[in-house]
């Protein structure tokens, strides 16, 4: 519905998890560019403002924002939140359900149906929907540049994307139905205050210790986004809709940053400007594949439980595969371009208060304060060496020990003749080293 006030025409659009991660910024955007009454859309029973959100406040009072507490598993709660509007975005967080097939189901898949079949009968103009890049993302397969015409992953990366992509077809398969227009937007790996999966799950993997190792070479490529283009790029998406061009109705496009970087370095920066230590320690890609498998294996041999629902084990994947996408389709035809470069988006998501809370805790340079263990251990070189606190020699011990352990105990030979035959190469060495010359 269009309202015309004081000589300027406001739409009324719906934001479908406007309290989420990309929820928020979304709001923010179309509250900033002016001509939208926005109405927030979410499953919390009332709406409670940070500090920081001076312009939602100002929008709540003024009568430019509202907000509407629905389950979009429940038809009949949708339809009064949509009734009106022109627009509906729908944005289904990953941080708004918890890791059970029949809740993600319900509000992912059965949500999109609710939502569509309540646009229908609202007469909405333009469904936009939130996906996700891991639609098309095949179990440890690599992708170089990948566009649109990728077909649906036939191995899922995890339960949310199979999901995801079920309801992204049928938000596709819905276009020009009963008037409604409808897009799909990709983005790849998003980031940004608020976030509570991907930097938030990195930043666990650096307080637990483990955030100094190197799996593999650490070369590969992937596209990163962050969360503020992804909103920029459905309002870009949303007008491109409008017109209602061919390219555009139907279709869904990849988001990313445009600039994609290695892995290791993404996670070195975001390390770095938490105070957290840099990797250093690079372990081969094929011990962490082959542990993961055996990992996955256990799992789903103890219990029913997917192993597509452990998260670290997306973050193995994109530490060892390529997962470069091509976002010309987008940028050609919905005209997005990133508002937002991938170091500043960084830089502010480092400083988010949900991150820099967890960071205080255990951020190398926050204190020197010695742990329980390390003094239980004495505070010495072994201390440093059984608590990684020596990378060098810590993995030189490391190395010696399975030497040892070799040599002694696997070799198939006596410990006697094991013994002999070291001496015998320690003085064969000794000998070499005595007959070198004083200059080389």
């Amino acid at each position: 519905m269009a309202i015309v006030e004081e000589g300027k025409k406001f739409e009324t659009c719906v934001v479908f998890g406007g309290r989420g991660f990309i929820g928020k910024p979304l709001v923010d955007r179309l509250l900033r560019v002016g001509n939208w009454i926005v109405r927030i859309a979410d499953s919390f029973p009332t709406l409670q403002l940070e500090p920081s959100e001076s312009l939602l406040s100002h929008a709540l009072s003024s009568g430019r924002a509202s907000y509407v507490h629905v389950d979009v598993r429940d038809k009949s709660n949708i339809i009064p939140a949509i009734d009106g509007a022109s627009v509906v975005f729908y944005m289904d967080a990953r941080d708004s359900y918890a890791y059970d097939f029949y809740i993600c189901y319900t509000i992912v898949v059965q949500g999109a149906k609710n939502i569509i079949a309540a646009c229908q009968e609202c007469k909405v103009k333009r469904l936009l929907y939130n996906s996700s890049a891991d639609v098309v993302l095949n179990s440890w397969q690599d992708i170089h540049g990948g566009d649109e015409s990728l077909p649906y992953s036939s191995k899922f990366v995890n339960m949310v994307a199979d999901l995801k992509a079920q309801a992204e077809a049928l938000v596709l398969v819905a276009n020009d139905a009963d008037g409604l227009l409808t897009c799909a937007l990709r983005p790849s790996y998003v980031f940004g205050p608020g976030d509570n999966y991907l930097s938030s799950l990195l930043v666990n993997v650096a307080k637990s210790g483990w955030g100094k190792f190197i799996i593999g070479l650490g070369d590969n490529m992937s596209d990163f986004t962050y969360v503020e283009n992804v909103a920029h790029a459905h309002i870009c998406a949303e007008k491109a809709l409008s017109s209602r061009g061919s390219h555009v109705c139907g279709k869904a496009f990849f988001i990313t940053n445009l600039k994609p970087m290695k892995f290791k370095d993404f996670v070195s920066l975001l390390f770095q400007r938490l105070g957290y230590q840099r990797s250093i320690i690079k372990i081969p890609a094929w011990v962490i594949q082959y542990t993961t498998l055996i990992i996955k294996w256990t799992i789903s041999r103890m219990s029913n439980w997917s192993t597509g629902n452990v998260p670290v084990f997306d973050i193995i994947e994109l530490a060892l595969c390529y997962r470069r996408f091509n976002c010309s389709a987008a940028q050609k035809y919905i005209g997005y371009s990133p508002v937002v470069s991938l170091e500043e988006g960084v830089a502010v998501t480092a400083k988010s208060s949900h991150l820099a809370r967890e960071s205080s805790f255990s951020s190398y340079s926050d204190t020197d304060e010695e742990s329980k263990v390390h003094k239980l251990l004495g505070g010495g070189k072994v201390a440093e060496v059984l608590l990684w606190r020596d990378e060098r020699r810590t993995f030189t011990c490391f190395l010696l020990l399975v030497f040892i352990h070799y040599w002694f105990f696997l070799s198939g030979r006596s410990f006697l003749s094991s013994l002999a035959q070291l001496l015998l190469m320690i003085a064969a060495a000794l000998w070499g080293y005595s007959i070198l010359p004083p200059t080389m």
